[in-house]
C-alpha cells in the first residue's frame, strides 16, 4: 500500500484572502509551496499528498491543479465550488477533466448557520458530486455533528470523509457530547474520518500525546481501521507542532496495530477513498 498524508496544503500568501491566520499564527504567514512539503514527506516515507483547499474563490482551484500537475507526489485535488450555484453541473463538468481533481470541500465550520449542509440548495449539490465521481470532505465544528449525521443520512451512496475528527476541544477534554456525534456519524458506513488537525485544537505550546488517546480511541472504535486516514494539515500545524512530532502522535498511537492495519491508516484507505493512482 502507498503512504499518503491525506490532508495538505499549499498557499501563496494574502493578507485579505488568508485573514483567518490570525497573529498568535504568525509563524505561517508565508508561501507554502511543493518544495516545503515534499522533503518533508520523503524524509518521512511518504510516497504522496492530497492537496486540500484552504480559501474558497473557485480560482484558487486552477492554482491547486496546476501544482499538481507539475509534481507527483501531489496525487490528488479537493477542491472548491459553490455546491448552491444553479450552474453547479456546468463546473462540475469542466472539473471532469483534471484527473487529480477528487473531491470537494466546503468551509462549514464557523458558519452562522450552523445548517446551512441542511438546506435544500447545498443538499441538491451534494446529490450532483457521486455521478462525477467526486469525493465530500466535511469541515465542521462539534456542534455541527448532528447536522452532518443527517447530510450523510441523505446520500448513502455518496462518499463523505471528516475533516480533523470535527476539531473536538482538547485543550479542556471536552469528550462526551463530541463523542456521541462521532459514534452516531460513523454509524454511516459512507463515511470516513481523517485523524489531522489535532495538535491546532489543543493547548500549541503544552500539549501532550497522552491528550489525544481518548478521541482516537474513539475514533478508530466508532469507524474501523478500514475508514480512518492520516492528515498532517500541514503547514497549519506548525503553530503547535513540527511535521515529525505531530505524526508522532499517531506513529505511537498505532504502533501496537498490525502491519495491514497500519499500512490501511497511513496511505491505504486515502488511496481508496480518493482513487489515487
Amino acid at each position: 500500500m502507498p503512504q499518503i498524508d491525506a490532508h495538505q496544503h499549499f498557499w501563496q500568501y494574502s493578507p485579505e484572502r488568508d485573514s483567518w491566520i490570525s497573529d498568535e499564527m504568525a509563524v505561517i504567514r508565508r508561501d507554502f509551496l511543493p518544495s516545503d512539503l515534499e522533503p518533508l514527506l520523503r524524509q518521512h516515507d511518504f510516497d504522496g499528498c492530497v492537496l486540500v483547499q484552504s480559501a474558497q474563490p473557485e480560482e484558487e482551484n486552477q492554482l491547486l491543479l496546476e501544482q499538481a500537475q507539475a509534481h507527483d507526489f501531489v496525487k490528488g485535488v479537493v477542491g472548491w465550488v459553490e455546491l448552491q450555484d444553479e450552474n453547479l453541473d456546468d463546473r462540475l463538468d469542466y472539473y471532469s477533466q483534471f484527473p487529480k481533481m477528487k473531491g470537494f470541500r466546503y468551509i462549514l465550520q464557523g458558519q452562522q448557520d450552523k445548517a446551512l449542509m441542511l438546506r435544500p440548495d447545498f443538499m441538491r449539490g451534494i446529490g450532483k458530486l457521486a455521478r462525477y465521481g467526486y469525493t465530500y470532505d466535511i469541515l465542521i465544528y462539534p456542534d455541527q455533528l448532528e447536522y452532518a449525521e443527517r447530510l450523510v443520512a441523505q446520500f448513502p451512496d455518496q462518499p463523505f470523509v471528516l475533516d480533523h475528527l470535527a476539531k473536538p476541544d482538547f485543550r479542556n477534554q471536552g469528550i462526551s457530547d463530541w463523542q456521541q456525534g462521532i459514534k452516531a456519524l460513523a454509524a454511516h458506513q459512507n463515511t470516513y474520518c481523517k485523524l489531522s488537525g489535532m495538535v491546532t485544537e489543543a493547548d500549541w505550546g503544552n500539549w501532550k500525546k497522552e491528550d489525544f488517546v481518548p478521541y482516537l480511541d474513539t475514533a478508530v472504535e466508532a469507524f474501523g481501521t478500514d475508514r480512518i486516514m492520516f492528515g498532517s494539515d500541514w503547514p497549519v500545524c506548525l503553530v503547535a507542532a513540527s511535521y515529525a512530532d505531530m505524526l508522532g502522535i499517531v506513529k505511537e498511537y498505532f504502533s501496537s496495530f498490525s502491519k495491514r492495519e497500519q499500512a490501511a491508516f497511513f496511505g491505504g484507505n486515502a488511496a481508496n477513498f480518493y482513487n489515487l493512482t
